[in-house]
């Protein structure tokens, strides 16, 4: 993944946003197309920024991409490629590649959440909101841990572990289907929590080699 990844803007409020469509169409498009994005996700706990990652990825199929990922006293950069994943340690002089596995539930399937929260009930469909020009359809609601076992089972398997039982959404797609920004808020044993990610620069499917190739 590079690093030119860039937040959306804010939402707009009021007034009707051209372009409106449909979210169940939207997502179905969304699940049968594959496509390269920028993306900019960002932790933050109890109101602190924990952490932020970079990058650029291929989404809707095998995952495949570059990230950067920054917190306090660690700078982290990985490529993952079709058969591997390499990692190497930035903020130590001279720390080269590590060669590891490619891990098999690498990337959370936001089709998929869109479709959870729409299977929710009618509650879900926020309506349609204008982010960084373009027009979304803006999606809402809880969903337990176990619900999203199938489409993120990393995020599944990390916040078990923490004692999460479930998570506020709120998601808004564009018109492809394609999830433009994401908020994932949960307790983490009476520590507030959230991850919130922005996607951008969508593009055809790239090929990311390993380094130095």
């Amino acid at each position: 993944m590079s690093a030119s990844a860039s937040s959306a803007a804010p939402a707009a409020s009021g007034g009707p946003v051209a372009g409106a469509f449909e979210p169940e169409q939207a997502l179905a498009q969304a699940e049968k197309s594959s496509y390269a994005a920028s993306m900019k996700a960002v932790t933050e706990a109890a109101g602190t920024e924990l952490s932020t990652m970079t990058g650029r990825s291929n989404l809707g199929t095998v995952f495949t991409g570059r990230a950067e990922l920054r917190s306090p006293g660690m700078w982290m950069e990985t490529v993952t490629t079709a058969d591997a994943n390499y990692v190497r340690n930035r903020a130590k002089e001279g720390s080269g590649w590590v060669k590891a596995p490619r891990s098999p539930d690498n990337e959370a399937n936001y089709a998929g959440y869109g479709k959870l929260l729409l299977a929710s009930g009618p509650s879900a469909k926020k309506g349609m909101e204008t982010r960084g020009g373009v027009p979304t359809y803006h999606l809402a609601g809880h969903l337990s841990l176990d619900q999203v076992a199938s489409i993120d089972p990393r995020t599944h398997r990390s916040m078990k572990a923490k004692g999460v039982t479930g998570f506020d959404i709120d998601q808004w797609i564009d018109s492809q289907g394609r999830t433009v920004r994401f908020e994932q808020r949960m307790d983490m044993r009476g520590t507030k929590a959230v991850n919130k990610v922005d996607f951008s620069e969508f593009g055809p499917v790239e090929t990311f080699t390993a380094p130095g190739e």
